[in-house]
């Protein structure tokens, strides 16, 4: 991302702007998300080692509270993601990135796996999974539809990190013997499978032992434990889940901090190791508002009552940059003075596989009516959020996220450098 505009992008063109963007997206999302790593590696220990083990529903729930309440504790296990995420980008793309994270890949799928097909065979499973799979449109009227597929959205985003350039990195790593549609298609399948076996894994264990499934944070480290701890074999089969989980989350963290290293090598010149250890101590270092908004910064509630600093981190990269940065990277494709579809097209159609020339209306759909719909729901989704609070809140917020469209489209349509001689 680091010299992707520059060398794509039209003369005269300000696209190169966005480069900052991507990378302010990708330091937003670890300053959280190395925290909630280390909640998953914190919790691998606590099931193995028994400390959720036949205790009351009321204890792990102490347990978890206890963890939030301790920033020694939170930032002892978020420094452990940090350096064993950092430490996998050392050893360099193939040695390190490719090598490992295949081999996490694999167990995680097993894991996956395994995990699903026990709690698919628990006795009432399939309570759970009617619940899980067949749509109540009651629930989603009242949700508000501009929540509900804004939330999707924001989930296909947030799971890729697409708006932020994350996957890019390693797109400029592929060859050209596959072409990009094919291998698009190929990650799309594999991540939908792997988000529906993480359903087939919880919710019907839920159902199993009645109790609700819930959501977010307290699901997985109050729920789960709960229903782990009324199995057969609870400990490994706890253990075993947030090994799964720990290796998800690890998975997104490698792929964020290897951009965030290409942009150091690509920008400033700079080598690996270097810009490893530099990001090792602003990564630790800006990861700390989010560890302390739930203990020590608790009573700074940004998004009101009950929110955290989290949930602010969480706002600016779910609801702000992955889409935007969607849209951004649309037009950039689209644009005659960004990319341009015909490079695009060029680019894309390189190889063996299914390829984008032959899609006639695919150009009017993804220049005009794609950017549109990712607009209309950003906008939609910002309304639904803040529509029940005071209207001068929802006045506020809601220009906020046209200033921010604006933007986007002041340096799509705009032409600032001069061309070079």
């Amino acid at each position: 991302m680091a010299v992707a505009f520059d060398i794509l992008e039209a003369k005269g063109s300000r696209w190169h702007w966005l480069k900052w963007i991507s990378i302010l997206g990708c330091y937003l999302l670890m300053m959280f998300y190395t925290m909630v790593g280390g909640w998953m590696i914190g919790y691998v220990f606590k099931t193995a080692s028994g400390q959720l083990t036949n205790v009351t529903p009321s204890a792990v729930a102490d347990t978890f509270s206890a963890m939030l309440a301790s920033p020694g504790e939170m930032t002892f296990w978020m420094i452990i993601t940090v350096l064993l995420s950092f430490g996998v980008c050392a050893l360099g793309l193939q040695k390190g990135v490719e090598k490992i994270t295949k081999v996490m890949m694999t167990i995680l799928m097993v894991l996956m796996l395994i995990l699903a097909i026990h709690s698919l065979v628990l006795p009432g499973a399939g309570a759970g999974v009617k619940f899980y799979l067949v749509p109540d449109f009651q629930l989603v009227k009242e949700a508000g539809i501009g929540n509900v597929v804004f939330a999707a959205m924001s989930h296909a985003f947030f799971t890729l990190s697409i708006g932020i350039g994350a996957m890019a990195i390693f797109g400029s790593y592929l060859n050209k013997e596959r072409t990009l549609l094919g291998e698009s298609i190929n990650i799309v399948l594999l991540d939908t499978f792997v988000a529906l076996m993480a359903g087939f894994i919880i919710i019907p264990a839920c159902f199993a032992y009645g109790v609700q499934p819930g959501a977010g944070p307290s699901l997985l480290f109050i729920t789960l434990p709960n229903v782990f701890d009324n199995m057969a074999g609870g400990n490994i089969w706890g253990c075993s889940f947030f090994i799964f989980m720990s290796f998800a989350a690890l998975s997104t963290i490698i792929a964020v901090f290897e951009n965030i290293i290409s942009f150091f090598i690509d920008m400033g010149g700079w080598e690996r190791r270097k810009a490893v250890c530099f990001n090792i101590v602003l990564i630790i270092i800006l990861s700390m508002p989010a560890v302390l908004g739930f203990n020590i910064l608790s009573g700074f509630q940004p998004l009101g009552d009950g929110s955290t600093l989290m949930d602010l981190e969480d706002f600016l990269v779910s609801y702000n940059l992955l889409p935007l940065g969607s849209l951004v990277f649309v037009l950039f494709c689209t644009r005659s003075n960004g990319w341009g579809w015909n490079s695009f097209i060029s680019e894309a159609d390189t190889g063996k596989g299914l390829k984008l020339s032959g899609a006639s209306a695919l150009r009017t759909y993804m220049s005009y009516i794609l950017p549109a719909i990712i607009i209309f729901i950003y906008l939609k989704g910002y309304y639904d959020t803040f529509s029940s609070r005071t209207l001068p809140v929802l006045i506020g917020w809601m220009a906020f996220a046209v200033i921010l469209v604006g933007l986007i489209m002041f340096i799509t349509f705009s032409k600032s450098r001069k061309e070079k001689a």
